[in-house]
């Protein structure tokens, strides 16, 4: 399970289930009781902004924030007015919003992003990064962004740089080509879930053994995601990756006489089996 630390309700917070806890008095592991919080989120980056701007008017746009009905609009109507001075946000402060006075727009720990453990992250940092530095100097008024990065050599922060699209279109074409990955190929995530870890892993690991009897070095894993636990379910995932071409029904079909034999196992009966084809 993943908790974040909320600061104004002194929580820990699993925004996946919702479970709350309380802050630890002590570590579960070794039993110290010198915690401090460390970490980097839009509360910290708000706090640190009220001190080097005492003056301004500074307002935070997450998930926290933007609970109550008509909070979310609020916040953008008074950024609008220029009630608002530094507006700090998750992404949801690049979705679609043109503001005219935007001057200035930071980009803080992007390396996050770049580094995040799927085949879409380069792609989804450039739109993402290429999208909020559009907010600044709209209507022919001259613009700054800032990009906080340990990685400025790393290609897709060039092509944002240099706003090449194409560059960066096919770069990741030749990437994806290279490693069978889409649009060169389909991808099927099975996700299975129980909330026995030790179960969950002798079933996983069977299932992936009869894939890899059929389809060989296509079957990637099984491997536990990066959130392995929600609501008490374990959870362990096999990637399948099948070539495009005429085989691609017959191969379909074998992996649907597959799942279907795996079910029928009596001490698998338990395993609840997700699929998704080209996960997003």
């Amino acid at each position: 399970m993943t908790l974040v630390y909320h600061k104004k309700i002194n929580q820990l917070r699993c925004h996946y289930c919702g479970f709350i806890t309380r802050i630890p008095e002590k570590c579960p592991e070794c039993n110290g009781v010198k915690i401090r919080m460390k970490g980097f989120g839009t509360e910290r980056v708000e706090e640190d902004l009220q001190i080097l701007f005492p003056d301004a008017r500074i307002v935070r746009m997450d998930l926290d924030t933007t609970r109550s009905k008509h909070a979310h609009q609020k916040i953008i109507s008074d950024f609008e007015e220029r009630k608002i001075d530094i507006l700090v946000g998750t992404q949801m402060v690049t979705k679609g919003l043109d503001f005219d006075r935007v001057s200035t727009v930071g980009i803080l720990n992007a390396d996050n992003m770049l580094s995040y453990p799927d085949f879409r992250s380069a792609e989804r940092s450039y739109q993402l990064m290429a999208q909020v530095s559009g907010r600044s100097g709209r209507k022919n008024r001259q613009g700054i962004v800032f990009i906080q990065t340990w990685r400025p050599a790393d290609p897709v922060i060039r092509f944002v740089v240099g706003h090449d699209f194409h560059g960066m279109f096919r770069q990741q074409l030749a990437e994806r080509q290279r490693f069978k990955y889409p649009p060169y190929c389909r991808l099927i995530n099975l996700r299975l879930k129980h909330k026995k870890p030790e179960l969950l892993n002798q079933a996983a690991a069977a299932l992936a053994a009869d894939l890899r009897a059929v389809f060989g070095n296509r079957i990637l894993g099984p491997e536990y995601p990066m959130v392995s636990r929600i609501m008490n379910q374990y959870i362990k995932q096999i990637l399948i990756k099948l070539d495009r071409g005429s085989r691609l029904i017959s191969l379909k079909d074998q992996l649907t006489e597959i799942l279907q034999r795996f079910e029928k196992i009596r001490e698998f009966s338990g395993i609840r089996i997700i699929v998704d084809v080209d996960p997003v």
